[in-house]
This record gives structure tokens, C-alpha cells and sequence, in this order.
């Protein structure tokens, strides 16, 4: 198994094989907590104008994201896993975009299969991997708005290859240290709208959920994600 950590949006572009698109804070933490709380349809998408569209023609679809980290005008919600933790989204469609995570999935043109991945679900992407056996995976670290590197992405990356490799890291020190670093502005009470303190707790939940999120085409082509449980 040949194994790439890629980076940013040059990193998605270049991805092969199974590619795994990670983006923990926000985007890929708060699609395992829409999964979670059982939305029928998620929709990831790189540009905004197509949520917007698709809710013009869908008018109970519900939105989500950001730009910049600010919600977007006319979303339901911002990029936030604190905002939605305990809302029930059965029976809703959502359309997600985002500044980073989202941009990575529109971008990985040459990936014969996606993952979104995070540290949430990290464990059970590495199990799905082991079970698929692919011949290359790429692991994608979005960083902040595709452009420079965020720890929190590499990290995670580097997690789930160490698993694919035989080895389990010790992650508490480096969780525990992005608080003085990538997470540093979910603790600055002047962001607290944007960025809630309980977003960094949430995203850094390491292996809360035991599924995957797979990106699939619906049959208008329009990619959706769908959730596999691993064992």
C-alpha cells in the first residue's frame, strides 16, 4: 500500500487511489455530526452558489457553512459542530460548503474514491482502508482555506497512516498542544460566535464515531455523502 500525506489544494489535485480528504477543524467534524443526527441527504459543494441553488429549488433543504469562518449570508448554519450537536436532521437534506474541507472534494479530480475524514472518525477510515486494500491512498490535509498548512490536518493524517502501518500513535500531547497553536482561536473570547470553545473539544473527540462518510453521485450528479459503518 502506497500511502501520500498531500497538502492543501494543490494536494487534492494531485490525489490518486483512495483519497482521503481531511478538514478537522471544521467541516469533516461537523458532516460525522450531521450523519450522526441522521440527515437523509448531505451535500458537500465547493462553490456557494450552488447551495444557493439548490435551495431555491429545494426549499426545505437546509444550509451550511462559511467563508472565512463567518457564516454565510442566508445559511441556517454556520461551520460550527457545537451549533448542530444536538439538533435531529432526519428526513432533512443539507447542503454543506465550506472554505477548506468542501474545496478538497470539488478538486480531487483523479481520486478513484473519497473519504472525508477527521479526528472524530479517524480510526474507522483506517479500517475501511485496511478492508479495501487499495494499491495507493492519499491522505489530503486541506489546512486553512486550501492554502497553508494546519496542524490539525496533518496530524490527523499522520494518525491514520500510522494505523494503516501497524503502529497507534499517542496523540493526547498533540491534541492537548493545538490549543497554543491551529486551535488557538477557539479559546479567544473575542471570536466566540465564530469559533465556540466547545468546536475544539468536539472536533478533537478522537474516534467518537465507528463509521465512514464515502462520497457518492446521485442520479442527477450530484454528489452526496453517504455514511458506512465499519465493524
Amino acid at each position: 500500500m502506497n500511502i501520500k500525506i498531500l497538502q492543501l489544494i494543490e494536494g487534492a489535485k494531485q490525489a490518486t487511489g483512495l483519497t482521503v480528504i481531511i478538514d478537522v477543524f471544521r467541516a469533516f467534524t461537523v458532516e460525522a455530526y450531521l450523519v450522526n443526527n441522521g440527515v437523509e441527504k448531505l451535500i458537500p459543494v465547493g462553490d456557494k452558489q450552488i447551495a444557493y441553488d439548490y435551495k431555491e429549488k429545494y426549499k426545505d433543504c437546509i444550509l451550511i457553512g462559511e467563508r472565512r469562518g463567518i457564516m454565510l449570508e442566508g445559511f441556517d448554519y454556520g461551520n460550527s459542530p457545537t451549533q448542530i450537536e444536538k439538533i435531529d436532521f432526519s428526513g432533512k437534506t443539507v447542503v454543506h460548503t465550506t472554505s477548506s474541507g468542501t474545496q478538497g472534494i470539488a478538486n480531487a479530480k483523479n481520486a478513484k474514491e473519497i473519504l472525508t475524514g477527521s479526528l472524530v472518525n479517524a480510526k474507522a477510515i483506517a479500517e475501511y482502508i485496511k478492508m479495501q486494500n487499495p494499491e495507493d491512498v492519499s491522505l489530503v490535509c486541506m489546512g486553512n482555506g486550501g492554502e497553508s498548512e494546519a496542524r490539525e490536518d496533518t496530524l490527523c493524517a499522520e494518525y491514520i497512516k500510522s494505523l494503516l502501518e501497524g503502529k497507534d500513535l499517542n496523540l493526547n500531547y498533540e491534541i492537548e498542544n493545538l490549543k497554543n497553536i491551529a486551535g488557538k482561536r477557539f479559546f479567544d473570547p473575542k471570536l466566540q460566535d465564530i469559533f465556540p470553545e466547545r468546536d475544539f473539544y468536539l472536533a478533537t473527540e478522537l474516534n467518537k464515531f465507528n463509521f465512514v462518510l464515502k462520497l457518492e453521485k446521485d442520479n442527477e450528479g450530484m454528489n452526496y455523502i453517504k455514511r458506512i459503518d465499519v465493524k
